[in-house]
C-alpha cells in the first residue's frame, strides 16, 4: 500500500469484479473498488420533479481535495452524521447519486471499470493523471452558501 493509497489492492483474484456479483464481494475486495476520485464526497443537488442528480464544485468538509479522500474515513460520521457508508447491501438504493465514473455505479449498472481504474492501471495516481478525481478544484462548503451550489454545478464524467 502506497502513501497515496490507502487503499489494497494486492492480493485479490484476478479482475474479481467481473467474475463476482457485488453483493457476494468481501470487505476488502469492496473497498478496492473506490478509485480514489473524491466526487463521492461532492455535494449534490436532486431535482425533487425528476430526481436527476448534479454534482458540484462544494465539498463535504472532510474531504482532503489534494489526495481525494476523506480527512477523518474511519471516524467521519462523528462529524458528518449523514455521511452515507456505500456497501453492497444498499447500493440499489444509492448508486443513482454516485458519480457516472463510479466502479460501484458502473458494476451496479453491468459496465465495465475504464482503464484508468487503479485495480487496472496499477496505479492509484491514474485516476488523477486522466483528470477524472476532484484534486484541487473543490471549493468549501464552509465559503460556499448552499443557495449559491447551482453555480458550481460540474458537469460528467470530469
Amino acid at each position: 500500500m502506497s502513501p497515496r493509497d490507502p487503499i489494497e489492492r494486492k492480493g485479490f483474484a484476478s479482475r474479481f469484479w467481473e467474475k463476482k456479483a457485488l453483493t457476494n464481494l468481501n470487505p476488502q475486495e469492496w473497498e478496492a473498488l473506490c478509485d480514489g476520485c473524491g466526487k463521492c464526497c461532492l455535494n449534490k443537488l436532486e431535482d425533487g420533479d425528476t430526481g436527476e442528480v448534479a454534482l458540484t464544485r462544494v465539498a463535504c468538509r472532510m474531504l482532503d481535495d489534494e489526495n481525494c479522500r476523506c480527512s477523518q474515513y474511519d471516524i467521519r460520521h462523528q462529524f458528518v452524521p449523514e455521511c452515507i457508508v456505500l456497501k453492497p447491501s444498499n447500493i440499489d438504493s444509492h448508486a443513482y447519486w454516485m458519480p457516472q465514473t463510479c466502479a460501484y455505479r458502473l458494476l451496479w449498472e453491468g459496465k465495465p471499470l475504464f482503464d484508468w481504474h487503479p485495480l487496472i492501471s496499477g496505479t492509484p495516481q491514474s485516476v488523477h493523471d486522466v483528470g477524472v478525481s476532484v484534486q484541487g478544484w473543490t471549493v468549501s462548503e464552509f465559503e460556499t452558501p448552499e443557495d449559491e451550489w447551482e453555480d458550481h454545478i460540474i458537469e460528467e464524467p470530469v
